[in-house]
This record gives structure tokens, C-alpha cells and sequence, in this order.
């Protein structure tokens, strides 16, 4: 069976998304939404840098790709500084009967205990009125830290806790907004960024945290979160621009599941825009690595090494988050209405993809 599928946005993700839609058999693709009106008119091939047309042109007008009645959209378009914005995207979407896979906001990939429940029941009710299923994920928050810990535990005799780290250098990852305006690098460290702001890391990925915990079958008692950052020693430039002498250039942070007094799930993530930086930090497998680790009988720990085909390991991280997406579209049709989680569906694999 063939599925069609719309695109929503063409950033970073969404670019690459739209070569997943093209490369995968089962999959066609119906249309292509943009917000820049410089964009819309422009063939998908051309806007995903293809060096081909796909035949279908990208259109600024919503109801445009409803009119398609695709079978699902993959909603790539970034939410972290648009969070009501992205919602009533996904509540449009889900009330047209369409189904949708999304890259955002990241605390809908499991809300429960993340979130208050009136941010969440619009949602819910949207998908339940349309007849609809809404799933978020990617690869972090996803994959690398739901079903890759969640598999290793099914070896396990005992577990003690289980941590799921992302540890890359952000120097070829061209977004200036995530860099410098969210995530603070090149600032004062006096300045506090928005991913810093108190709850913030826990809203981003206490949804990680808490959607292991269920998956092990255990509830926690708190979620905890900690950061710290390091300083350039001079000026140095990015592929999104400077850091200046001085300004966060390194910044490590967990956010912690809490059982019976101790952390038992732990999302880290160690970012550095420089490799010399934080020497005594966790270093990655390769250029740049998704770490699981578990502590008890035995102990594991899993490296998934990220290299795109150009060399950079920035450039495998979006194309997993646009392919953890795009690969689960026909799960997702067959899904149940409502908002679900990745408990909620089976195995997913690359069937059909094999050269």
C-alpha cells in the first residue's frame, strides 16, 4: 500500500525528511507546506536540495494541504520558541482527519506527568474528533533514548539506573537561533538562555526521563535538572557564526528521574562546540555518539556512532530525526486515533529501504 504524505516546513529537518518521502517505496509525496513566501511555489526537489524536481510545488496556504487529504503529515517545523503556535498547527492538522508524525514540541512524545494536562487535552481532543493519530519523536528526544535504552534492558538481571547521553560538538550545526538565542553559546555566561530558565530542560526531555520509567514500570518521585558551562579561551568561529573570548562555548546538563532517593534515569547531554573543550567531560565514539549506559547485573554501555555520507556527524543527527519520522508513517495510519507514544507502536524498521 502506498501512503501519501505532505511535508510541513523545510528546514533543516524537513529537508531531509523530504528525501526519505522520495526514497521510501511505500511513501508518495502529495505536497510540501512552507512559512517563507519566498519559498512557496518552488518544486520539493529543488527545496530539499535534490538537484532534481519531484513534481510538486510548495504552497504557504494551510488549507491547500488539507484539500490534498494526504494520509500523514511529517511536521518538521521547529517549536522551541513557538510552542502554542506549533500546537494549534498539529490541532488544525489532526482536525482535518490527517494523521501526523512530528519533530514537535518534544514533551508531547510522552506528556504525562511532564506537562499540565489542559496544555495536552486540545490535542487529545482534536485527534479524537478528527479521528486522527499525532506522534512525536525523533532522535532526541527518541529514539536514542526510548526504544535504544528500552531494547538494552530487556538483557539486563537487575538495573540500577539507566542513562542516555547525547555527546557531539555543535560547531557544523548551522541553526544561529538554537545556538546562540536558546541554547546561549556566545553569550555571557552571566546570562541565563531559555534552555537554562528554571523547568525549561525539564519540560525539553522530562519526557524522556519519565517515558523510561514506564517503560521499566516504575513511577518516579521527582525530576531533577542540573547544567554547567565552559567559557571560550578566545574567539572562534562556528558555522553559525562567532564565539567570542569568554562567552559559553561548552555546556553539559542532566535531567534526572528520581526513585526512592536516587536517579534512576538520566538524560545528559554533553555539547561542545570545540573538542578541547571540557577534557574531563564524557568524550564521544567517533566525532560525535548517542551513549547508552545501564548500571546493575551486568553493566552495558552502547555507543551509536552518527557520520553523515559528507562527513559530518551533524548531518547524520538530522537526517535520523527526519527518518525516525518519515520510517514510521505507515504505523502510524494504522495506529488507533489519539496522541500516542512509542510504547504505543510496533517495531519499526527500514522495510523497503534496502539498496
Amino acid at each position: 500500500m502506498t501512503y501519501r504524505v505532505a511535508q510541513w516546513s523545510t528546514g533543516n529537518v524537513g529537508r531531509n525528511a523530504i528525501a526519505g518521502i522520495d526514497a521510501h517505496p511505500d511513501l508518495e509525496l502529495a505536497g510540501v507546506w512552507v512559512s517563507d513566501p519566498g519559498k512557496a511555489g518552488k518544486d520539493a526537489g529543488e527545496l530539499a536540495g535534490l538537484g532534481r524536481e519531484l513534481g510538486v510545488a510548495a504552497t504557504g496556504d494551510a488549507e491547500e494541504i488539507f484539500a490534498l487529504k494526504p494520509d500523514c503529515v511529517v511536521y518538521t517545523a521547529m517549536a522551541d520558541d513557538r510552542i502554542m503556535e506549533a500546537i494549534e498547527d498539529l490541532r488544525r492538522i489532526l482536525l482535518a482527519g490527517i494523521d501526523v508524525v512530528s519533530s514537535s514540541p518534544v514533551f508531547l512524545q510522552f506528556p504525562d506527568g511532564v506537562v499540565p494536562d489542559e496544555v495536552v487535552a486540545p490535542v487529545r481532543a482534536a485527534a479524537e474528533e478528527g479521528g486522527a493519530s499525532l506522534w512525536v519523536n525523533g532522535v532526541d528526544p527518541g529514539f536514542a533514548n526510548d526504544w535504544l535504552p528500552l531494547v538494552l534492558t530487556g538483557v539486563c538481571e537487575r538495573i540500577d539506573q539507566v542513562r542516555c547521553l547525547e555527546i557531539l560538538d555543535y560547531a557544523t550545526y548551522d541553526n544561529a537561533k538554537v545556538l546562540f538565542d536558546i541554547m546561549g553559546f556566545g553569550k555571557p555566561v552571566e546570562e541565563t538562555p531559555m534552555l537554562l530558565q528554571p523547568g525549561v530542560l525539564s519540560l525539553a526531555w522530562g519526557s524522556v526521563v519519565r517515558q523510561l520509567a514506564a517503560g521499566l514500570g516504575v513511577e518516579l518521585d521527582d525530576v531533577t535538572e542540573h547544567y554547567e558551562r565552559i567559557t571560550a579561551p578566545e574567539a572562534f568561529d562556528i558555522a553559525s557564526g562567532t564565539i567570542p573570548a569568554g562567552t559559553a562555548a561548552a555546556l553539559r546538563f542532566e535531567v534526572r528521574g528520581i526513585r526512592c532517593g536516587r536517579a534512576v534515569c538520566v538524560l545528559e547531554h554533553v555539547t561542545r562546540l570545540r573538542p578541547d573543550l571540557g577534557p574531563d567531560w564524557p568524550r564521544p565514539a567517533g566525532q560525535g555518539c548517542y551513549r547508552v549506559e545501564i548500571t546493575g547485573e551486568p553493566n552495558y554501555t552502547l555507543d551509536l556512532r552518527l557520520l553523515g555520507s559528507d562527513g559530518d556527524h551533524n548531518t547524520a543527527g538530522l537526517k535520523a530525526t527526519a527518518m525516525r519520522l518519515v520510517n514510521a508513517v505507515p504505523a502510524v495510519v494504522r495506529a488507533q486515533p489519539g496522541l500516542l507514544t512509542a510504547l504505543d507502536l510496533p517495531l519499526i524498521t527500514g522495510r523497503g529501504l534496502l539498496a
